[in-house]
Parts: structure tokens; C-alpha cells; sequence
């Protein structure tokens, strides 16, 4: 798009500034935002509702001076991981996971829930009707599953509007500057480039990105999502065990990726981490407590459209889509803002945390 404005005399201004005394200290340009920053700025139309369908809300029990500590766990969206969120959306409606408790937190590692006595098949608490097997075949979308050709496609086709519109802008913007130089000034007002976000250099995937407000890595046959911090993921027994949704656990250290592709992830702990990641490490083997005394009672977990509507938490995500998560991550990989000396060059998908906002009712 074009606009022709007055005549003025560019070249003149711009030898006449030339010739300026420098800026003053109060005059240099602000400092480069920070990742917070640009979040805080993002426009209301950037960031995406989470459904109250798609919340779990686990409370566990008072703290030692008495305090609420509640857990809030987005749900992972169609098309990964459904046979097992399907299984836990089963279970909380039957209220299964009331009165369980947390059972292991490994330092650097993972927080685990679920039945104390799982492992004792006279003592384990039943299961409700209906809880599915799910294979394993469904850790990531493969080549050959419609649900991957989508998601697959629709990241191409971001990647392709994305350099239709830089080359357009680019060909407009040479085209003004022509038209300038031959004494015909003129503007011209890029078109917004979706924001997109594209790890090339993953040592766990041929490349790592984000769909539909998650981390996922690709290849050429699969796509998957990834073990990040507060990722939350179905505990197993050795293969060909699955997992049932009964026993959760979610990432409180550095980020797991070597257990992408063999553990099915379900969902991210969006408030209340913090209820978790400070528990007292475990003694027993890989963390896990040995004692009842030592385990933290859950009271209970709901779906937080079961609660009533004044209880129900309402959370955003800010669109991986949008303009603002792309300079977001970019500000995340080059730290530009005062405190930084040496801009980092490149992040891990892990270190571009999509954020998330808690809203009003």
C-alpha cells in the first residue's frame, strides 16, 4: 500500500543533521524492551481464552501455616495425547484423584501424584468405568495420521504467508524509495508478517517450534510435544505399559527431553507450580517418599468447569501466532535490555515459555 505525501526536501534535512552536534545523553534512543515487556504490550486480540473445560484445579492439602495451595493444569488440545486426556477428564469427573496424594519429587526432575498404593493390586484403588489403553503409537502424530498432515501443513503454510508478505513489503518498500528518489516522495505501510516461532538447531528433533500455544518438535515423519518446565506427563510402567492418566507427574528441573517420544504429555501446570516445586525432596529411591507421613494429601481435583461459575479460574494464552509472541521469543534468544552484555544468539525451545495470564471472572 502507498501513499503520496507533500513535497519536502529529504536529502537536505538529512545533511543538515548530519552536520548536528550528537544527541544528548536524554535524547538516545530508549533501551530494547525486555521479553516482559513486549508480553505486557501485546494487544487484547493476541491473546487466547482457555476454556474452563480444559482446567484442571487441584487443591491440596493446608500448608504447615495453614495456607490454600491450589494447582491450576491446562489440558493439552486436540490432536495430541487425547486417548490419555480423555482418560483424565474421566477420572476427575469421578472425583478418583480425591484423597490420593503426592507421592515423589526428584530434585531437578519431576513432582509424581496419584495412588500410594498403585503398585498393590489388593490394595490400589479401583478405577472408574471406561478408562481406555492407549497405545503408544499416540506419544507423537506420525507420517501416514491425517491430524499430523494438518498440523504439519499448517506450519508450512505460516512459513509461506510469512515470506509472501516480507516479499511484498520488501517490493513495496524499494518500489517507495524509487519513487522518493526520482522526486516523488513516498510512504509505504508494511503489511503486519504473522509472528512465527522455528527452533532450527534441536539436539532432540530435526527442528522444534509451536502449535497452537505449545513446544513440539518435528521431523519430516512426526510431530510431537515436548518435555518442558511444568509440562505435566502420564507415569508408566516399563513398555509396553502406557499409562492410564492415574498417575501424573510434572517437570520441576531442568527440561527432560530425552523423555519426548517415550511418555505421553498431557497438559502444563499454568498456576501454582510453586506448591509443588517446594515440596521436601524425596529419600527414596528416584524421590519417591518413604514414608505416608512425608506425602502431601490431595483433597481434591475438578475440572474447573464443575465448579461453580464465581469459583471457575479464567487464564489466556498469548497466541503463538501472533506478532507480539514472535518478538517476544526473538527478545528471549537476544537479550538486549539494560542488564545484558552479550546477546545470547539462539534459544532452546524450552527457554521461550509461552505466557500465560490469570483474567478477571
Amino acid at each position: 500500500m502507498t501513499r503520496t505525501r507533500p513535497r519536502f526536501a529529504p536529502f537536505a534535512l538529512a545533511a543538515a543533521l548530519a552536520g548536528a552536534a550528537p544527541l544528548a545523553a536524554e535524547d538516545a534512543p530508549p533501551p530494547a524492551p525486555s521479553p516482559n515487556e513486549i508480553v505486557a504490550k501485546a494487544e487484547p486480540s493476541e491473546w487466547v481464552a482457555i476454556a474452563p473445560d480444559d482446567l484442571l484445579v487441584m487443591t491440596l492439602a493446608l500448608d504447615a501455616r495453614g495456607k490454600r495451595r491450589e494447582v491450576v493444569i491446562q489440558l493439552m488440545p486436540p490432536p495430541f495425547s487425547q486417548g490419555w486426556v480423555s482418560n483424565i477428564r474421566k477420572l476427575a469427573a469421578a472425583h478418583w484423584y480425591d484423597g490420593l496424594a503426592i507421592t515423589r519429587v526428584q530434585d531437578n526432575y519431576v513432582v509424581q501424584w496419584g495412588d500410594p498404593d498403585g503398585e498393590d493390586r489388593a490394595k490400589a484403588k479401583a478405577l472408574p468405568g471406561g478408562i481406555a489403553t492407549v497405545p503408544a503409537s499416540q506419544y507423537a502424530l506420525a507420517s501416514g495420521d491425517p491430524a499430523f498432515a494438518r498440523a504439519r501443513d499448517a506450519l508450512l503454510e505460516r512459513a509461506r504467508t510469512r515470506a509472501e508478505i516480507a516479499a511484498r513489503n520488501m517490493a513495496g518498500q524499494n518500489s517507495a524509495t524509487e519513487a522518493t528518489r526520482a522526486d516523488k516522495p513516498t510512504v509505504f505501510i508494511s503489511q503486519p508478517v504473522p509472528g512465527m516461532v522455528v527452533v532450527q538447531k534441536d539436539p532432540y528433533a530435526d527442528g522444534a517450534s509451536f502449535q497452537a500455544g505449545w513446544p513440539v518438535g518435528f521431523s519430516r515423519e512426526a510431530m510431537w510435544p515436548v518435555h518442558c518446565y511444568g509440562m505435566v506427563g502420564v507415569g508408566r510402567n516399563y513398555s509396553p505399559d502406557t499409562g492410564s492418566g492415574a498417575e501424573l507427574y510434572t517437570v520441576i528441573g531442568h527440561a527432560p527431553r530425552h523423555l519426548d517420544r517415550n511418555i505421553a504429555l498431557v497438559g502444563r501446570v499454568v498456576e501454582g507450580i510453586e506448591h509443588l516445586s517446594a515440596l521436601p525432596r524425596g529419600t527414596g529411591d528416584l524421590g519417591f517418599y518413604e514414608t505416608p507421613e512425608e506425602r502431601t494429601p490431595i483433597v481434591s481435583v475438578r475440572l474447573a468447569s464443575e465448579l461453580p461459575g464465581a469459583q471457575q479460574p479464567q487464564f489466556q494464552y498469548l497466541s503463538t501466532e501472533s506478532e507480539a509472541f514472535a518478538r517476544y521469543a526473538e527478545a528471549r534468544a537476544n537479550r538486549r535490555d539494560p542488564f545484558f552484555i552479550v546477546p545470547a544468539g539462539g534459544a532452546d525451545i524450552c527457554n521461550i515459555p509461552v505466557p500465560v495470564r490469570r483474567v478477571a471472572n
